[in-house]
């Protein structure tokens, strides 16, 4: 009889205790700050995941480490700068005297990078299936290849949906079939999103696992070109921006593309909304596994929105610049945390942090003791709206960006940004705080403060032994001045065509819609 009682006691006991925290990051591509109904967007409409900074934490100055995606993933996974883990660029990116084969007639030659996540680094999914999580994967890895030997697999995840080597839906585009070879296409899945697919591949592995903790990543290929969307949502996207009034032309120029200066694409709308969808179809399989009270949910962007490059997609403003970019619109993202197991937890931090700093912060909300050197810091302290300490902020990207950006490195410490430019040795000043825009440089007045920043940014430079690009001995000034011209003419009116084609109410793109009225 005693026996029996105190089994119960301890099967009582057991199943009082919290289970392990599960885990849901989400990181979708090219996602910018203002691109989301709760960050201020009033012509994108993403329910879902305004649920999440609703529910959960939203962060007013959270950053990428980098304003391109290769570089940005690899310190979201391993909580360190990009200098440290050495992909400073996208990769496949050229660099050195590779690079002159671009045509670009740049004044530098792009610094060398890391091709591959590298091994010696310590990954969050190989810190949680050490500690007996399920590790799962789904959508955009663009970390390495099959012929690296680096995929999602290699890296600490049990399973691998769709990532490999590959940056964007070149492939098979935004509709099934994917033609991914990570990807299986089903006959009956014809017509369907690729967000939706990546969607319910996570929910299938989290319904396959509802006893086990787990760690998810679910990193959409959306919003990266190309472009695509269903008819039916072009139509409603393309009525709204009518009726909130068309500018006669959409782009302005900055120093070598034209750049989108109002939210009106109604191609890049529908595919936000898909990923949208996506999201709640996974956050909806949460709740009905009564799961959703102790699963911790990120919400991501790898870098800023497109506004000048690839498919010119989104307006940042007021915020400048955009991917690929040294601005703000370059690095500023949306950045959400929902962490249920802390009670009354912070609506809205205003205090700047990037996405390394997750690596911490994740290990500390599942009780996990960091023994992993990293460049973030833990969160946690913010989210139970608790002290947190002061500290400067860096990036360092020694390239060209395919969006119009210069070589440069950043130090932000406080409302105070200085960028230093490789190209000239000239520096900018800005105080965020009454120049989130970044339109008024005040280096000059400033001029202490600013070399002393100066001077902070290049001690980190060389105690991270950041690679600085090398001037070109084959420049020539003319040659790249003749080059910006006629390239800015040449983009400017196929922008502003391509613009007003997707606006047109006889907008066709091709005869099935991408594939996506392969389900009709």
């Amino acid at each position: 009889m005693k026996i029996i009682t105190f089994s119960l006691i301890l099967f009582t006991l057991f199943n009082c205790e919290k289970p392990q925290p599960n885990f849901l990051f989400i990181v979708v591509d090219d996602l910018g700050y203002r691109d989301l109904s709760v960050t201020g967007s009033d012509f994108y409409e993403t329910p879902n995941i305004d649920k999440i900074a609703q529910e959960g934490t939203l962060f007013t100055q959270g950053y990428a480490n980098a304003s391109v995606c290769s570089p940005s993933r690899a310190s979201l996974l391993t909580g360190v700068y990009p200098t440290v883990h050495g992909i400073t660029d996208w990769i496949g990116a050229r660099y050195g005297t590779e690079w002159r084969g671009v045509g670009r007639k740049t004044q530098l030659l792009p610094s060398e990078y890391v091709k591959h996540l590298p091994f010696e680094m310590t990954t969050l999914p190989e810190v949680f299936k050490a500690q007996k999580y399920k590790t799962f994967f789904a959508g955009k890895w663009h970390l390495g290849s099959v012929e690296q030997q680096s995929l999602p697999t290699d890296h600490g995840f049990d399973i691998n949906k769709g990532g490999y080597h590959k940056g964007g839906p070149y492939t098979g585009g935004y509709f099934s079939p994917f033609n991914n070879p990570f990807l299986e296409d089903k006959t009956e899945e014809k017509g369907m999103t690729l967000s939706m697919k990546l969607a319910q591949e996570t929910a299938n592995f989290i319904k396959e696992h509802p006893n086990d903790p787990f760690f998810a990543y679910l990193s959409f290929y959306a919003v990266h070109a190309p472009i695509q969307t269903t008819r039916e949502k072009w139509m409603k996207y393309q009525k709204k921006a009518k009726n909130q009034g068309l500018l006669e032309e959409g782009f302005t120029m900055e120093k070598r593309l034209p750049i989108r200066i109002k939210q009106d694409n109604p191609v890049y709308a529908g595919l936000l909304e898909q990923t949208d969808e996506a999201v709640g179809h996974v956050l909806n399989t949460l709740e009905e596994l009564n799961l959703d009270d102790h699963t911790v949910v990120v919400f991501v962007s790898d870098n800023g929105g497109v506004s000048a490059g690839d498919d010119y997609a989104t307006s940042n403003l007021p915020l400048r610049g955009g991917k690929g970019y040294q601005w703000e619109a370059g690095t500023r993202i949306p950045f959400f945390i929902k962490a249920p197991q802390i009670e009354d937890p912070a609506k809205k931090v205003d205090i700047p942090v990037t996405g390394a700093d997750l690596f911490p912060t994740l290990l500390e909300l599942a009780g996990i003791e960091n023994s992993t050197a990293v460049d973030g810091e833990s969160l946690v302290p913010l989210l139970k709206e608790k002290s947190f300490e002061e500290r400067p902020l860096f990036w360092h990207y020694p390239h060209y960006g395919n969006q119009g950006g210069d070589p440069s490195a950043i130090i932000r410490r406080g409302n105070w940004k200085l960028i230093h430019y490789f190209e000239d040795g000239k520096n900018e000043l800005y105080h965020l705080g009454e120049d989130m825009g970044e339109t008024i440089d005040v280096f000059e007045q400033n001029s202490e403060l600013g070399m002393a920043l100066k001077n902070e940014l290049e001690q980190w430079l060389n105690d991270t032994n950041a690679k600085i690009p090398q001037k070109d001995p084959l420049h020539n000034e003319a040659e790249e001045k003749e080059w910006l011209d006629q390239h800015k003419q040449k983009m400017k009116l196929r922008v502003e065509k391509r613009r007003a084609f997707q606006l047109d109410p006889d907008y066709l793109p091709n005869q099935d819609w991408w594939g996506s009225q392969s389900r009709n």
